[in-house]
């Protein structure tokens, strides 16, 4: 928003100097009125050319004289001050940011994976390292970012030339990633398009063993099924549904012959796009809007089937087995390590989105109940998603007269697709959970591929404005085309296992080490006290001992911590039947490379580029740039009449 103020300077003399004026610190357009007669008798004041006391080039009046106003006559200056930088958008709402960044952190894994990870490292003991490692690794990574988003209002590329300049690559890697997770992200929404359409008829296709692509091992086993048995080689209707309809997995050998794309699911995903496009293609301002449904349904949804969940026979078995906790299993170093990864990959830091978004807040914004409300509320939504998925779990062994632990076997979205539904499918008014929970997972999804888009849009607008600015629509069209094409192979019969490969390889270890990067350059490099001052200049406060602790050493010990574990332990890929081969891990390793690599090669670049000694590109590479820790007071022209 622009106003104006006017500032005036009197002169007692024809002849006198003319004075410098200044106003520092200011992003106003800043202006007045000439006073004391002048407008009135038609006269005008002419111009030279100055330099004010911040550095900017200003004008100045000349003498009296000169300008045709007789001595000793007050004269009245007006300044003007413009900003270089062109306003930038900010949020509609308060409310908009807080669902913006809520609807990123609750993503896709809050529903799967938590509650898997959860019972497979000790049920209610490993709440212990999770809030452990949220509380000194994830939720202060997470204040970091959006403190350094909203302070220097800049994407995660051009914000580096503001912290450190020789990071900059960290900025370019995370476009990379959050392309790679934009490929095979936004496939599983189309598998959950695909079930949600399938959804719409009386009675669901992955109930019966009837239909064209079931085999002879398919077998329906509830309570109700009386005369069936069920052995090694039975496979239920909702996992041949999901295998051979949905993904057509039996029609690739592997990696290595990956087939044809399916059409079904090319047409998914395109409407999976097209709504991505519009919802993001102008700005915070209308995904802002979209968030405000997308956010909210699925607390709804998950509300509606926690309380179906708990009425139906045999839940409390469940609930028991998620919850049951088995304090010997934290003598392991597994649950730690998954702990460790689960709180970081939930909250979302690293990914350039915190950034961007907090990049669109007011000033003052208060950064610091942000960061502790949106993180509490994605922590209480994995607890309460873990009650949804085992409700349904301990119904499932009860039909089945099975174990909890036979039941719930399977990760991922196989939890989702197979296990899930098929419980929905024997519920009654199957068809109506079935829709509004694949809509739920399609709104998950959305969400966060918002927010991962608008960190690479953010970035690339902020470092190329000139070239962006004003094209943005075109620029994220071309970006969503990008995103399309790069997940085609996802889509093809073996596009399970591309996607698999992704997850495991291309986004996580990458990713984490960015961070790490990231957590050096601010705290050690750009300096704890400097940022503390920088969120004072926000706040009002400064983030006390135990924040600054977790920045300099506790959150770098967090991560290398995530880090040796994945490179001690590499996980053993397998999805189906499918063992990946050795070569696969290969691949894996050149495409997290591929995005890392950014990094040190930008810091070959940039000392290479620099001129100067050695000793002087180096100094210059780790000082911020001139203008860079002013905050939103930076890029003023001030101008006097």
């Amino acid at each position: 928003m622009e106003m104006k103020q006017p500032m005036v300077s009197e002169r007692e003399s024809e002849g006198e100097k003319d004075r410098e004026v200044s106003q520092e610190n200011s992003r106003l357009v800043v202006g007045g009125i000439l006073a004391d007669g002048i407008e009135e008798r038609g006269q005008k004041v002419s111009c030279a050319s100055g330099q004010v006391s911040n550095g900017y080039p200003a004008t100045s009046p000349q003498s009296p004289g000169e300008g045709g106003v007789g001595g000793g006559v007050p004269m009245t200056l007006v300044v003007q001050q413009t900003s270089l930088e062109q306003p930038r958008e900010t949020w509609s709402k308060k409310m908009d940011f807080l669902l913006s960044v809520i609807g990123y952190a609750v993503d896709l894994g809050n529903v799967w994976r938590f509650p898997y990870i959860c019972y497979q490292n000790g049920g209610g003991a490993f709440l212990l390292p999770y809030l452990l490692m949220a509380v000194f690794g994830g939720v202060p990574l997470f204040y970091m970012e959006l403190a350094l988003g909203q302070y220097h209002r800049n994407g995660c590329i051009s914000i580096w030339s503001h912290i450190c300049p020789i990071f900059k690559g960290i900025g370019f890697a995370i476009c990379i990633i959050a392309l790679y997770i934009a490929f095979y992200y936004n496939t599983i929404m189309a598998w959950a398009l695909y079930y949600l359409l399938s959804s719409f008829q009386p009675m669901l296709p992955w109930t019966t063993c009837h239909n064209s692509w079931n085999t002879v091992n398919c077998t329906r086993y509830m309570s109700t099924d009386l005369n069936v048995s069920w052995t090694n080689t039975s496979i239920s209707p909702a996992e041949e549904f999901y295998t051979r309809q949905v993904l057509q997995v039996h029609l690739s050998p592997g990696l290595h012959q990956l087939g044809a794309v399916s059409w079904q699911l090319a047409l998914c995903l395109l409407f999976i796009f097209t709504v991505v496009y519009f919802s993001i293609w102008k700005g915070v301002k209308t995904s802002g809007k979209v968030v405000w449904v997308t956010a909210t349904f699925p607390y709804l949804v998950l509300l509606v089937l926690l309380v179906r969940g708990a009425t139906l026979p045999g839940a409390w078995r469940g609930v028991v087995f998620y919850l049951k906790p088995d304090w010997k299993k934290l003598l392991s170093t597994t649950v730690w390590i998954d702990a460790a990864a689960q709180i970081f990959f939930s909250l979302g830091p690293g990914f350039g989105v915190l950034l961007a978004f907090a990049s669109y807040n007011p000033f003052h914004n208060n950064c610091y109940k942000d960061a502790l409300l949106t993180s509490s509320v994605n922590c209480l939504t994995s607890f309460l998603s873990g009650f949804v998925i085992f409700t349904v779990l301990g119904y499932m062994a009860e039909m089945r007269q099975l174990g909890v632990e036979a039941v719930a076997k399977d990760a991922g979205p196989s939890l989702l697709f197979i296990i899930y539904a098929e419980a929905i499918a024997n519920m009654p008014a199957a068809t109506f959970f079935a829709i509004i929970f694949f809509l739920m997972i399609i709104m998950l999804g959305l969400d966060s591929t918002f927010a991962g888009l608008e960190g690479v849009i953010t970035a690339m607008l902020d470092e190329f404005p000139h070239v962006l600015a004003k094209r943005r629509e075109w620029f994220v069209l071309g970006l969503v085309c990008v995103c399309y094409l790069g997940a085609l192979s996802t889509l093809t019969y073996g596009g399970a296992f591309v996607v698999k490969l992704f997850e495991e390889y291309a986004t996580g270890p990458a990713v984490i080490t960015v961070v790490f990067l990231e957590v050096i350059a601010v705290s050690w490099f750009y300096g704890t006290s400097r940022f503390c001052s920088d969120v004072q200049m926000m706040l009002g406060f400064s983030p006390g001992w135990f924040w600054r602790v977790c920045w300099v050493a506790i959150c770098p010990c967090f991560l290398l911590f995530i880090i040796v574990s994945f490179l001690a332990f590499p996980p053993e890929v397998k999805l189906f039947d499918y063992l990946y081969p050795s070569w696969t891990t290969v691949l894996g390793y050149c495409i997290g490379v591929s995005s890392f690599i950014c990094v040190p090669s930008y810091m070959v670049y940039y000392l290479l580029s620099t001129p100067g000694t050695f000793k002087q590109r180096l100094s210059k590479s780790i000082t911020p740039e001139a203008g860079g820790s002013t905050g939103p007071h930076r890029g003023i022209i001030t101008n006097a009449v």
